[in-house]
């Protein structure tokens, strides 16, 4: 497949799955009590409210023509007020909710995108074209969901660790965070190497349910 044309074919899986990781951040803030992000347009499936040049464009454009593929990109981050969150629940366990909402349906997506190629394959429906976008989705958000997972700051893994760590632990921990965008750097050069075990594992054991389906 030429280089250009492998980039166009990935371009529609990442731009949905960032729109809806970025919307389940919104959403579940939303339903916390922050409206923030919905006041600001956020709340959307819209694509174009979430594009971050950098992340959302060029770096899966670079991995596309280096490796044929996507495991990781951002969108622009949804904002969230903790201070909003209603009195039901802590601004530390509503900021471990809405950080890990964005993975979580990374990975609803993989698996709704595993069950789809099973059924594909089990009754021929659809063709190569439908199989390709499949196929993608299901490699795409395995690799989000486990990237966006680094407890690495800024990345939603990070504010989920602070969030379950006790006080004394949790202060240790954002010590590291003003070495943020050096810490980001650094996951855009080793990215490939911290998540590829994980994602081989859940992908794995996705690829098993889209086996049994199949037949």
């Amino acid at each position: 497949m030429e280089p250009i044309f492998a980039a166009i074919l990935w371009f529609v899986p990442v731009m949905l799955s960032l729109s809806v990781h970025e919307w389940a951040h919104a959403a579940s803030a939303y339903k916390l009590g922050d409206d923030t992000a919905a006041r600001l347009g956020r709340m959307t499936l819209n694509p174009i409210s979430h594009v971050d040049p950098l992340g959302t464009l060029l770096l899966p454009a670079l991995q596309v023509l280096s490796t044929g593929t996507v495991l990781f990109a951002w969108a622009k981050p949804v904002p969230v007020n903790p201070a909003r969150f209603s009195r039901r629940v802590s601004m530390s366990k509503g900021t471990v909710l809405v950080s890990a909402a964005g993975p979580v349906s990374n990975l609803v997506l993989a698996f709704g995108a595993a069950i789809s190629l099973g059924l594909i394959f089990r009754f021929g429906w659809g063709g190569e074209a439908v199989t390709h976008f499949l196929g993608s989705m299901f490699l795409l958000n395995v690799g989000l969901a486990v990237f966006n997972l680094l407890p690495v700051p800024p990345l939603d893994g990070s504010k989920v660790l602070h969030g379950l760590l006790p006080a004394p632990a949790a202060e240790a921990y954002e010590r590291i965070f003003p070495y943020a965008p050096f810490l980001l750097l650094a996951v855009l050069f080793l990215g490939r190497d911290l998540i590829r075990w994980p994602v081989q594992l859940i992908y794995g054991w996705m690829a098993a349910v889209t086996q049994v389906i199949a037949g």
